[in-house]
């Protein structure tokens, strides 16, 4: 069958790991774009609103937050979908995205913001402006989740499915809507929800950002809560903090607990399951007119839209030959070249300019930090594989469970983090402990959520299989489960050990009642110096992180990738 795209999971497939020119030439790039942001982080119109502490501006204050996270999933969806498919199908383009994905998600926040924010301000004077950025900044904390779950199911498509759309004579369009989308569905909605909760742990930094003298501040539930915190009001922190669980409870029980339920049809399985995921509002739906009216006359008609215009199975295009570049294209890749050459010097030039001394205290903070992350998600992980298997495996149990880990998943740490700071203060482990205990909160729903997906996914009939067989309980685990988690626990670790970085960032640098805590770490280097405005000093940490994130991505995690697609696949 002819396809557009070549495909990633055939088993002759040689893996390809380790460093590349595409990961030198991403380097570069994201040190020119920091570099650019130091230059341009100068005299710029800000906005700065007052914010309001009284409990009557809650309600507008959250639809304001709400819509800015809503756009931002709106965007990362289907650039999470495009972006997982090509890089799953395409050999070539894989060693160039790949990278670029494990690049940008350890891209620290604070490093980004001056970037999106300093430009779009300029490009888009006032709050539209800062709005904007604002949205871009909570879609870099919901993305690359997305993105690393639907690579991930694309490589692991059950040979035989893949090979019965082949008999079929599928082409691309048919394949990834009757095959890739639903075997990826409950991967990419569990991995949303984690993404909402992340998007909630980064939106007070993304309400309430500075940088040296300059405050860009937007009305919204994030902001609130910094605005709480930096004035030590209790009362409105509980306000704000009720507001926010209220809200989490609400989206649960009317997003979250539906699409689940829609979503257990799409579990590989040649049997029945004995119990089916059930949600009280998905219920209503079904019995809804109105929702029937609106699918009759919106979806349906754009999915028969789409299959006349990509074609069936009977509609196959014939392969193109490859086209040479055209001369317009080979201008602008010499011009990009040579701004990146340009860049580059500037980069170096400014990395220069640093004393000796500041390189071995980023290499000491690196370490510091490294640790934290190593231990936290460790400490995630021991408690999170037990927990998501046994919610993923038993209904009964997950329609008790799942909603009040849902709840509290999306509940961001960073709102009570300031208070917990100040309670851990005089603690054995003291800020240090606290760190590691904002990076497991940060993280772990990475895990969690990714183990509950694996462990939903597996097949009744292995189930009824190992019953029968009597298998005890680590023969179980030795030969079903973990098998079958396998993938979905290298996403978790890859996504919570790239969140633990950037979590390093709000937990070892962190403000309470006009009181600054910090400790010893790469994170509070970057925060410090974007609050001081040392531009080369936040030029060198961030690319320490990203360059240290990027190598274990590729030396450790891309391996790990590679031999789940070539061992652990549901065939």
């Amino acid at each position: 069958m002819l396809k557009p795209f070549r495909t990633i999971i055939a088993p002759n497939r040689p893996n390809r790991v380790g460093f590349s020119l595409a990961d030198a030439a991403i380097l570069i790039g994201i040190a020119v774009i920091l570099y650019a942001a130091t230059q341009f982080a100068g005299d710029r119109p800000t906005t700065r609103p007052e914010i309001d502490l009284s409990p009557s501006a809650l309600p507008l204050y959250t639809l304001f937050s709400l819509g800015r996270m809503a756009a931002a999933y709106i965007l990362s969806l289907p650039f999470s979908l495009i972006y997982g498919y090509i890089a799953a199908h395409n050999a070539r383009a894989e060693r160039v995205m790949m990278p670029i994905l494990d690049a940008l998600q350890s891209v620290p926040l604070l490093s980004f913001l001056p970037v999106v924010m300093v430009t779009l301000t300029t490009v888009i004077p006032g709050r539209a402006g800062v709005e904007l950025a604002s949205v871009i900044l909570i879609f870099t904390s919901q993305v690359w989740n997305l993105a690393y779950s639907f690579y991930q199911s694309c490589r692991t498509v059950p040979r035989e499915l893949d090979e019965a759309s082949t008999s079929y004579r599928f082409n691309w369009w048919y394949k990834f809507r009757h095959l890739e989308l639903p075997f990826g569905m409950n991967g990419l909605l569990w991995n949303s929800v984690v993404s909402w909760s992340n998007g909630w742990f980064f939106l007070m930094a993304a309400e309430t950002f500075r940088v040296a003298e300059k405050d860009f501040r937007l009305p919204g539930l994030g902001s609130y809560l910094q605005a709480a915190a930096d004035q030590g009001n209790g009362s409105a922190i509980l306000i704000g903090f009720l507001t926010l669980s209220g809200v989490v409870v609400i989206m649960d029980q009317l997003i979250w607990q539906p699409l689940l339920a829609w979503a257990s049809k799409f579990t590989y399985s040649m049997t029945a399951a004995d119990e089916t995921r059930s949600s009280w509002f998905f219920d209503q739906i079904s019995r809804s007119t109105i929702a029937s009216f609106f699918t009759r006359l919106t979806i349906l008609p754009l999915f028969r839209v789409l299959d006349q215009r990509l074609g069936g199975p009977a509609n196959l295009a014939p392969a193109r030959p490859p086209r040479r570049p055209s001369i317009v294209w080979r201008v602008v890749l010499i011009g990009l070249m040579l701004a990146a050459g340009a860049g580059l010097v500037q980069v170096v030039l400014s990395l220069a300019s640093l004393p000796v001394e500041i390189y071995g205290q980023i290499a000491s903070a690196t370490v510091s930090t490294a640790t934290r992350v190593a231990l936290a998600v460790a400490i995630g992980f021991a408690w999170t594989l037990p927990v998501g298997v046994l919610i993923g495996t038993n209904r009964r149990l997950a329609a008790r469970l799942q909603p009040i880990v849902q709840i509290v998943a999306s509940i961001p740490a960073t709102a009570f983090f300031p208070v917990l700071v100040a309670i851990m203060i005089n603690a054995p482990s003291g800020l240090d402990g606290a760190a590691v205990l904002l990076m497991i909160l940060g993280t772990q729903w990475y895990l969690l959520f990714n183990v509950i997906a694996g462990a939903s996914t597996i097949p009744q009939e292995l189930k009824e299989a190992s019953k029968l067989f009597r298998f005890t309980n680590v023969t179980r685990w030795r030969t079903l489960i973990l098998p079958v988690l396998f993938p979905y626990v290298v996403t978790g670790l890859n996504v919570a050990a790239g969140g633990a970085w950037n979590a390093s960032i709000v937990g070892e640098y962190t403000e309470y009642g006009n009181k600054l805590y910090t400790v010893h770490g790469l994170g509070a280097m970057i925060s410090d110096a974007t609050a001081r405005g040392q531009y080369a000093v936040l030029l060198a940490a961030s690319l320490t992180m990203i360059i240290t994130v990027v190598a274990i991505n590729r030396l450790l995690w891309n391996r790990l990738y590679a031999y789940a697609a070539r061992r652990y696949r549901l065939d």
